[in-house]
């Protein structure tokens, strides 16, 4: 049973087919799996055992009659408690919301993974509001990383990596504002895909969708191997009648990409933050193994890139931070957690008036505008996720970490998809990943390329926790 949870999502879907275990088994490991790492990690903030073993049990009647309802009959997943689920309480994290009464409904994308088999097995950790790049809050705690608990598992779908990286769950769902998934998938070592800005419904998450922030936002998959985010995405594309900002694009096969016609560019300063010595090389490092299998590789990037940390400040923070403020205390969040202070604070310079916030615009247009043009000469680009690895908790608010993040915002704000894949680790153990961006609505590119990386350095690796709880 120790092996088969450390399979990818897919695989544990076939074994379950397959009739070489239950569901009900394959649950149960999980569950028994959780119960081992949670005291550890604090990842796990609503474990569903019942539920889940129901469910299990009533997924094995429907294989026994010959009736299974999809691709992941059976598996279980995890989901970030910033998204709804039917009968569960959705905190997102906020103290105003500790008493917050169960969902009356699943969120899209949970319904669409319901639909295709899959069983939550439990909510996960996230900061106050979503708002820090630790996963942090006054509701639950703080949740450490699986390679080493003096360092963050990042935020703010941190619960989410830090459980599928220790194998609590094989596929999860975050949110990514800013990073949210991508940065927390890297520092555990998992791998993530931020979609395209309108690629899936967000429908049934908290807080909803709407004002300034919208285009900035996904929500996306996370599982410990690619395979796991293309099949994820799958059966996660498409509008569901209700968010009006997914327009109906097809999910493009990954597999029919042509690596040797792809164009690549990689960097590892963007001209704000410039990776450390050990992520640089990493990426460095993907960048020469990918040489031989694409078109061309060159170092390069967008000259515009230096102006996304203020861009993605200036998009969320206009009335510098005044509306967030408001919010939290409509919630009845009369406490607030440090970190999300230091966010809003970090907003203050932000601050405009009407005409101001019109020139915000013209600037995201702009640099939209010329992120396009890039793609004119490459068609994929490797980049770092973070200037380091795992910080150690409390850390990610100082101004010189804080802008490593830039990174990631870059992508927020020209909305293009991004996904991360583990390629390499510091001295000290801790996972290194390697971003990897494509054009709008081209997840099929930078999952290819992501794959073929994965196949490349191995991807995810078993922490000294996971030894440890066998």
């Amino acid at each position: 049973m120790t092996q088969i949870l450390t399979l990818s999502a897919r695989e544990q879907a076939r074994l379950v087919r397959e009739r070489h275990i239950s569901s009900r088994e394959l649950i149960s490991a999980h569950l028994e799996r959780i119960a081992a790492i949670n005291p550890v990690l604090h990842a796990a903030v609503e474990v569903q055992a019942e539920r889940a073993l129901e469910e299990a049990a009533a997924a094995d009647r429907e294989l026994a009659a010959g009736s299974p309802r999809g691709p992941l009959h059976g598996v279980p997943f995890s989901i970030k408690d910033s998204i709804e689920q039917g009968g569960s309480r959705c905190t997102a994290g906020t103290w105003g919301r500790r008493d917050a009464p169960p969902s009356t409904a699943d969120a899209t994308l949970v319904e669409r993974l319901r639909n295709a088999g899959a069983i939550p097995i439990a909510r996960t950790n996230l900061p106050d509001l979503l708002f820090a790049f630790e996963s942090s809050n006054l509701l639950f705690g703080q949740t450490n990383n699986p390679y080493d608990v003096t360092r963050t598992c990042g935020g703010s779908s941190g619960g989410e990596a830090a459980l599928i990286a220790a194998c609590g769950s094989p596929l999860g769902l975050g949110s990514d504002a800013a990073g949210s998934v991508r940065l927390p998938a890297a520092f555990s070592g998992i791998a993530g895909i931020k979609p395209t800005s309108g690629r899936l419904p967000r429908t049934g998450h908290f807080p909803p969708a709407g004002g300034w922030l919208e285009t900035l936002w996904q929500i996306g998959p996370m599982a410990r191997r690619v395979a796991d985010l293309i099949e994820a995405m799958r059966l996660l594309a498409g509008p569901d009648g209700i968010d009006p900002t997914v327009p109906d694009v097809p999910f493009r096969d990954p597999q029919h990409v042509k690596l040797t016609e792809l164009r690549v560019a990689f960097y590892t300063d963007n001209g704000f933050a410039a990776a450390d010595g050990e992520v640089s090389g990493v990426v460095r490092a993907a960048a020469a193994a990918i040489t031989s299998a694409v078109r061309s590789v060159e170092e390069s990037r967008p000259a515009c890139l230096a102006a996304a940390y203020d861009l993605e400040m200036k998009l969320i923070g206009p009335d510098g931070g005044d509306g967030m403020r408001a919010y939290l205390r409509e919630l009845g969040s009369s406490e607030v957690h440090p970190l999300l202070t230091g966010w809003l604070d970090k907003l203050e310079p932000y601050r405009t008036d009407l005409a101001g916030l019109a020139r915000y615009w013209a600037e995201l247009d702009a640099y939209r505008a010329e992120m396009t043009l890039f793609l004119r000469h490459y068609d994929v680009i490797l980049c770092p996720a973070y200037i380091h690895a795992a910080l150690p908790h409390g850390e990610s608010i100082r101004d010189e970490n804080f802008r490593g993040f830039s990174h990631t915002m870059a992508f927020n704000v020209a909305g293009w998809p991004g996904a991360v894949v583990r390629c390499g680790e510091s001295t000290t153990g801790l996972p290194i990943a390697v971003q990897v961006v494509a054009a709008a609505w081209r997840e099929d590119i930078a999952l290819r390329v992501a794959l073929w990386l994965e196949e490349a350095f191995g991807g995810w690796k078993p922490s000294a926790l996971f030894t440890a709880a066998r």
